[in-house]
């Protein structure tokens, strides 16, 4: 019966499938500003501040909707960011009528893009970011201390020479893990995580994990995490 339809019914069929299939995904992507674009094969995308870093401003980027499948989400802004050769990026708050800055919204948020050189990123030596499950609250151990993880936050740590420090999910069948400082050492991501996460979100299998587990993260997504979470200190 299929094969009877025009082509306008078939495209039309095919645009309705993926509008409510964007929908029920509850998230929209789009480049809402184009200046130009670069060619180059960075696999990378990461943060950065602009006002500290030469950069080449390529748009801007716009999210709509919320999801809480942030590996999803991300993966959909780095497609759209290679889409004009962009490896990094910032968040660009909007402004309210009175002119202050508006609250992060995980419903809507901008992201400007840029074209950075890749060996020009500032360095992050012996600086650790643990990062909070989206769906629960966690008990996580520190060294000697107790810190309760809400959902979507973060903390971040710099580690001394020679320092060493323990992170425990304290759980049965949980993780712990021990980081030491040591000269030039790069930046480090972990998640705690009581479901599946892909760490490496540029379309290769993700990494199914157990409950409680301690995920350590590709530095490109551990960025955007950072950006749309809330750190606490």
């Amino acid at each position: 019966m299929y094969r009877n339809l025009t082509e306008s019914m078939k495209k039309l069929i095919y645009l309705s499938i993926l509008f409510f299939a964007q929908i029920f995904f509850g998230q929209t992507i789009i480049l809402n500003k184009v200046l130009k674009s670069n060619t180059n094969s960075d696999k990378i995308f990461y943060k950065i501040d602009p006002s500290k870093v030469t950069s080449e401003y390529l748009g801007e980027l716009e999210v709509q909707g919320f999801s809480d499948d942030d590996v999803k989400v991300f993966g959909m802004i780095y497609k759209k960011a290679k889409e004009i050769g962009a490896n990094a990026f910032s968040y660009q708050p909007f402004e309210t009528v009175d002119g202050s800055v508006q609250k992060f919204d995980y419903a809507h948020y901008r992201l400007n893009l840029y074209y950075v050189p890749a060996n020009t990123f500032p360095k992050e030596d012996n600086i650790i970011y643990l990062i909070a499950s989206p769906y629960k609250k966690q008990s996580i151990g520190v060294n000697k201390d107790n810190i309760v993880f809400q959902p979507r936050t973060y903390i971040k740590k710099t580690l001394s020479a020679g320092e060493i420090i323990t992170i425990s999910t304290k759980k049965l069948l949980g993780s712990t893990i021990k980081l030491a400082g040591q000269a030039d050492q790069p930046v480090q991501y972990f998640q705690f995580s009581a479901f599946s996460v892909n760490s490496n979100p540029y379309g290769t299998p993700g990494v199914n994990v157990k409950s409680g587990d301690i995920t350590r993260l590709e530095q490109s997504y551990g960025q955007f995490l950072t950006t749309i979470y809330e750190e606490f200190k």
